[in-house]
């Protein structure tokens, strides 16, 4: 028996290495890394606007004090460690100015809209919702709309308990080992309970919170770890870079900080698919080679991928799978089919029917 067919027999029998493979497998599937990155365009472009609104408001509201402008933006900008000293340092001066107002909230709505519904997309897909059961555009961005007002009222307090946790560096305060680690416990629990509400609200068919609790845990948690990775590598490691890299660098840091928030999400949703569905164990290699015996678990995965791509609900979508020879891992496979077997349907077995 080959190394590889020794790895598949293990990781089939221990769930502990068969739940993270199929992970990876079904990122792989659902094409993960572009579900985060079309995430993180929309954040990116709702960044900036919500700065400008933000100073924009306060200068505002704190017209004459300084001081306390001074601090809201070293709090709100605490939020991106890596590279908020950075654009603490670039902004001097907040005026109230009406056509500032105006562009910032309309671009920041635009741009949080566009976060919302790539959420909506990469969870409806991961969760294999079929197409015709999406809501139409319009419900779609109604949802978004409520979700973001609620998500901002949550990301005022985790700001403000990240600034304690992360930001106070910064601030030239120094709070106790203990306050911090508190502090820390309720960033996280606030996390936690956000991730909730958009695993649950921005999914089709709303999963329950028992079905997702596992995925905004682990997200929460991986969210803070790379807040606070991120606050000690500035601290240690980029002193003095900015200098270097200029606005260039400004950008692409800001660029990874978020994509790598969004990759936290997606594999923690992509965690709850595969807990709750059973997706586990694949048959290893299943993504490079065809030359694998399919377990139950995969063919439930292919099958739900193919169901989602009911366009209407009038529509059927059958799915089944060809016998083929047993083919170890390792080993060539059977020779390819002929083009007319290629194109021919394959039959149909009535419970395969949705």
């Amino acid at each position: 028996m080959s190394m590889t067919a020794r790895a598949d027999r293990a990781q089939r029998r221990y769930g502990v290495l068969g739940f993270p493979i199929a992970v990876i497998y079904k990122f792989y599937d659902d094409q993960g890394g572009y579900l985060a990155a079309l995430i993180t365009y929309y954040g990116f472009l709702s960044l900036f606007p919500l700065l400008l609104l933000l100073s924009t408001v306060l200068g505002f509201v704190l017209h004459g004090h300084p001081g306390a402008q001074r601090d809201l933006v070293n709090s709100a900008l605490s939020q991106f460690p890596v590279i908020g000293n950075e654009l603490r340092g670039d902004v001097k001066q907040l005026k109230g100015n009406t056509a500032a107002l105006v562009i910032g909230i309309l671009v920041s709505l635009y741009g949080s809209l566009g976060v919302a519904q790539a959420l909506q997309n990469a969870l409806d897909k991961m969760w294999a919702v079929p197409r015709q059961a999406r809501p139409n555009p319009l419900r779609a961005r109604l949802r978004s709309l409520g979700l973001v007002g609620i998500l901002g009222l949550g990301v005022i307090v985790t700001a403000t308990l990240s600034t304690v946790t992360t930001g106070s560096g910064f601030l030239g305060s120094d709070i106790g080992p203990w306050s911090r680690i508190v502090a820390v416990l309720l960033s996280t629990a606030c996390n936690g309970g956000l991730f909730l509400l958009v695993f649950t609200l921005l999914t089709a068919k709303r999963p329950s919170i028992h079905d997702v609790w596992v995925g905004a845990v682990a997200a929460a948690i991986g969210f803070q770890v790379l807040q606070t990775v991120g606050a000690y590598y500035l601290n240690h490691k980029l002193r003095g870079a900015s200098a270097v890299y200029g606005t260039f660098g400004l950008v692409l840091g800001l660029l990874a900080w978020i994509y790598l928030e969004s990759l936290i999400v997606v594999f923690a949703a992509e965690a709850d698919v595969v807990r709750r569905r059973r997706l586990y164990p694949r048959a290893l290699m299943t993504p490079f080679t065809d030359a694998v015996d399919l377990t139950e678990h995969d063919r439930r995965a292919y099958s739900s991928y193919a169901k989602a791509e009911q366009f209407k609900g009038f529509e059927d979508v059958a799915v089944s799978f060809r016998d083929r020879p047993h083919v170890a891992i390792g080993e060539t496979g059977p020779p390819a089919l002929d083009g007319a077997d290629e194109e021919a349907d394959p039959p149909v077995a009535e419970g395969d029917r949705s």
